[in-house]
């Protein structure tokens, strides 16, 4: 199976993206910043010039406007796409691991009352654990669920009289 994809990379998109990758990588720059300090000094050094005058107000709070507009998005897409990788890499981790639950796998795309159940889960997990006194035994909830009933019946077991019945290795 073919994966799906929102974006066709068509020549246009392909560019901009390519565009995009490299300002922001700019924009994180030490010669950025300089440029941008830079700005702001001969800005604040010409404001005897031009008798701090509103044009020259002016010309610092549009264009420091714009830079700020154009950069929520290009921040927003660098911060989707790392998002997207991560998920992707924990995607592989959780399928490619034999005792990990599947059930994880694009847990982003959950709703929240999905990803609060689940959290209640790994809660529960928790405590069965420390429970357990063996943090590092169990590797999912469905595990840990059927270590801990087995654990009980053992101690109703030898409550009763009978021997203790040992978990097969």
């Amino acid at each position: 199976m073919q994966p799906t994809s929102s974006v066709a990379p068509a020549g246009t998109t392909h560019f901009f993206a390519r565009f995009a990758a490299r300002v922001t990588t700019w924009s994180g720059s030490t010669a950025a910043f300089c440029l941008a300090l830079s700005t702001i000094l001969a800005w604040a050094a010409t404001g005897p010039l031009f008798h701090y005058s509103e044009t020259w107000q002016l010309v610092i709070n549009t264009g420091t406007t714009i830079v700020t507009f154009l950069m929520v998005f290009l921040i927003q897409r660098a911060q989707n796409k790392d998002s997207l990788v991560l998920h992707l890499k924990l995607n592989e981790l959780l399928a490619s691991h034999k005792g990990a639950s599947n059930r994880l796998i694009n847990a982003q795309d959950f709703s929240e009352e999905e990803i609060h159940m689940l959290h209640n889960y790994f809660c529960m997990l928790a405590e069965k654990a420390r429970q357990d006194h063996n943090l590092g035994r169990t590797h999912s909830i469905e595990e840990a669920e059927e270590n801990h009933l087995q654990k009980r019946r053992r101690r109703r077991h030898h409550r009763r009289g009978g021997q203790p019945i040992l978990p097969a290795e």
